[in-house]
C-alpha cells in the first residue's frame, strides 16, 4: 500500500503576512507544496491528503486542487475551533488553532494507510521524501507504533531575517528518538546556532538533529491522540489558557517515553528553506530557480 502525503495548510502564516501556503513562487506560480507534492509522488506516495479551514476550501480547490486533477488521489479535511471531542466546548473568545497534532486528527476519516505529516510553507527537498518514503513503503502490512521523522541539521534550516522555531531533537545508540523539546526562538548569535531560554540564549552544535514537523505515522497514531486530546482537554490550564497548542512533539513524547511506539530518526542531506518571514521570500524564488537549473525540478511542474 501507497503512503499518503498529509499536508498541514490551515494556519494563516501570521509573521508572514498572508496565505502563504498559495504563494507562488516556482517560474509558473508553483507553490512550495507543489514541490513537496512533486518530489512526495516520485518518492512512491499515492494520495495526498491537505488539513485546510473551511473558509478558504473554494479558493484552495480552484487554484491547488484542480491542477491535480487526474494525477494522483486527492482528499480535503478541515480544521475547526468546535472540532473536540463529545463533552468539550471550546472556551469563549478562543480564536487561536489548538495546534498541529490537532490539526493531523482531522484527517482519522481518510487515512488508512501510512502517512508522512508535513507543513505547507516548508521546502523539505528530495532526498528528505525519499527518506521517509522509503521508510513508509518499508513498513510490513498492519504495522503499528513504528514511527519515523525526518532529522534535518540545525545548520540547515535558519533563516536569515529572524528566529526559526525548531523541535529539537535527542536520539539513542538506535537513532530512535528519546526527546523533542520545541524551541521557539533560534537563530545565530555571536557566529553560533543558540536557542532562547528565558532571558539567556543556550549554545547547539551545528549538526544538531531537529525537526521540521516531518513526521511518519501509521493510522493507530490517530487512536493515540484522540485519547490523549481529551487529557489535554482536560487540564483546567489548558482551557484557560487560550492560546494552548496541542503540538506533535507532546503526543510522540508522551509515546515515546512510555514506551507505546518508537520513532526512527532519519538524516537527510537535504537543506531546508521556506517563507517563514516575508523577506525570505526572494531567496526562496532564487533557490528554487537555482534547483531547477541544476536539473533538479522541470521548469514547469505539472
Amino acid at each position: 500500500m501507497k503512503p499518503t502525503l498529509f499536508l498541514l495548510a490551515a494556519g494563516m502564516g501570521s509573521r508572514y503576512g498572508g496565505l502563504k501556503q498559495l504563494d507562488g513562487l516556482g517560474p509558473n506560480g508553483e507553490t512550495i507544496m507543489d514541490y513537496s507534492i512533486y518530489d512526495a509522488i516520485r518518492a512512491g506516495f499515492g494520495k495526498i491528503v491537505w488539513v485546510i479551514r473551511k473558509d478558504f476550501e473554494e479558493q484552495f480547490r480552484t487554484q491547488i486542487l484542480a491542477k491535480y486533477e487526474g494525477k494522483v488521489e486527492c482528499e480535503l479535511c478541515f480544521q475547526a475551533l468546535d472540532a473536540l471531542p463529545e463533552g468539550f466546548k471550546c472556551p469563549e473568545g478562543r480564536v487561536k488553532p489548538w495546534g498541529t497534532n490537532h490539526a493531523v486528527l482531522m484527517g482519522k476519516d481518510v487515512i488508512k494507510e501510512p502517512f508522512c505529516v508535513i507543513n505547507c510553507d516548508d521546502f523539505y527537498g528530495r532526498d528528505a521524501f525519499a527518506q521517509i518514503g522509503k521508510f513508509l513503503g518499508g513498513l510490513p502490512e498492519g504495522a503499528m507504533n513504528k514511527y519515523a521523522m525526518v532529522g534535518f541539521r540545525v545548520c540547515n534550516t535558519l533563516s536569515e531575517n529572524g528566529s526559526v522555531a525548531r523541535g529539537i531533537c535527542s536520539t539513542n545508540e538506535q537513532h530512535h528518538l528519546t526527546d523533542v523539546v520545541e524551541r521557539t526562538e533560534i537563530l545565530r548569535v555571536d557566529g553560533k546556532i543558540c536557542y532562547k531560554d528565558g532571558d539567556g540564549w543556550v549554545e547547539i552544535p551545528e549538526n544538531s538533529p531537529v525537526s521540521m514537523n516531518m513526521w511518519g505515522f501509521t493510522p493507530d497514531y490517530f487512536e493515540h491522540s484522540e485519547e490523549f486530546f481529551k487529557v489535554f482537554l482536560s487540564d483546567p490550564k489548558n482551557m484557560e489558557n487560550l492560546k494552548a497548542e496541542f503540538f506533535i512533539p507532546l503526543m510522540v513524547n508522551k509515546l515515546i517515553n512510555e514506551g507505546t511506539a518508537t520513532v526512527e530518526v532519519l538524516d537527510t542531506t537535504s537543506k531546508w528553506f521556506g517563507v517563514t518571514y516575508a523577506a525570505d521570500r526572494p531567496d526562496t524564488v532564487a533557490r528554487i530557480k537555482a534547483l531547477i537549473e541544476a536539473g533538479e525540478y522541470p521548469e514547469k511542474l505539472w
